[in-house]
């Protein structure tokens, strides 16, 4: 393709891209080391026959000219990437030198925010991600082997968990583990204990949180799987069987290897979309026991009165820096094997060299 044809061909999305990707995350980089001007105070003094006292008050007109002036408010650079809201690293430093072993080092740091949503962020995300990958290969390969009268039923059925929003499936099952919803009061009369509670303990609120996870996620996996299991060649899996092969190992040896361009592509959306778990803590209302990158954002953007647009802004640079890590590793694999078969390529289509004397 020539090169000025490639440029037009990619010029729409190279500004889309442009617009809503790279300008956006620019604004919050700017945004996160800028923090807003303080309200400009006036000290005066009042008097009356018994005395002179201060009185300090807020002089509004002077606070709005400043704020109209300077719109970014005042520039503090990586202070907020540094405070105690954020990587706290006075903080670190002072339990890494008073702590006499890791753990109590740990415990330490995991009690600052930003870290104690980490811990949350990256636990969900370890577990959700790969349950949502092999349970989704798992109900893809048992729903193409049903018989087709069921088939169709059984694929809509498993689609429902797509059709409620996250926000919504959360408070449906946050109701059903309450004392009072089927599985909170199921398990008080299994353990003859009324004052049982999913809610109450840390723990098993992180694992309602996952298996909420898995749930909500589970159908977007199964149809993608689903729909690569059509891909499947069936000569290839007859030759297989001629030659032996057990149904695992045709699974193993033929279907898997099919398929892993797809299970890259689940590992980069489930990565991203776990990584930014949001939703599950607000309906389960389990910001005591469990919060997340995304939450603090949220929580920053509410504050009464002045929203805190810098540490809002430090907390989304360091969620996609979080993100890229993730990320790196399935990226640099993707483009080693495309690099991989454009070698091949290249050397299959290549014309043979004569050699004439």
């Amino acid at each position: 393709m020539p090169n000025r044809t490639f440029f037009w061909f990619i010029l729409p999305a190279m500004t889309a891209m442009i617009l809503l990707i790279a300008l956006p995350i620019v604004s919050v980089l700017i945004q996160s080391v800028h923090i807003q001007h303080e309200q400009v105070l006036v000290t005066s003094e009042s008097c009356d026959p018994f005395g002179c006292t201060q009185v300090t008050s807020i002089d509004t007109e002077a606070t709005a000219k400043l704020r109209a002036e300077k719109p970014l408010g005042r520039f503090i650079g990586l202070d907020t990437y540094t405070d105690r809201a954020h990587l706290a690293i006075d903080e670190v430093s002072k339990a890494w030198s008073s702590s006499d072993s890791m753990g109590a080092f740990l415990k330490r740091v995991l009690n600052l925010p930003l870290y104690k949503a980490l811990a949350f962020t990256i636990t969900y995300t370890v577990f959700v991600t790969p349950l949502v990958i092999l349970l989704g290969l798992a109900v893809a390969v048992g729903v193409n082997n049903l018989p087709k009268i069921i088939k169709g039923p059984t694929v809509f059925i498993s689609l429902l968990p797509m059709i409620i929003t996250p926000l919504v499936g959360s408070i449906i099952l946050f109701w059903m583990v309450d004392g009072d919803g089927i599985i909170g009061a199921m398990l008080q009369r299994i353990f003859e204990d009324n004052s049982l509670s999913l809610k109450a303990s840390p723990r098993l609120t992180w694992i309602m949180l996952i298996v909420y996870g898995v749930w909500h996620h589970l159908p977007f996996s199964f149809i993608v799987f689903y729909a690569g299991l059509q891909t499947v060649s069936e000569d290839t899996m007859e030759a297989a069987m001629i030659d032996g092969a057990s149904s695992w190992q045709r699974m193993i040896h033929v279907v898997v290897p099919h398929l892993m361009p797809l299970v890259i592509f689940l590992l980069l959306i489930q990565l991203m979309d776990n990584f930014r778990v949001f939703e599950p803590i607000i309906g389960f209302s389990a910001e005591a026991h469990a919060t997340s990158l995304s939450w603090i954002i949220f929580n920053a953007l509410r504050e009464s009165g002045s929203p805190l647009f810098s540490s809002a802004g430090a907390t989304s640079m360091i969620t996609i820096v979080g993100v890229v890590i993730l990320l790196v590793p399935l990226l640099v694999h993707s483009f080693r094997g495309f690099n991989k078969k454009t070698m091949l390529l290249g050397f299959l289509d290549a014309k043979p060299v004569s050699y004439t004397h």
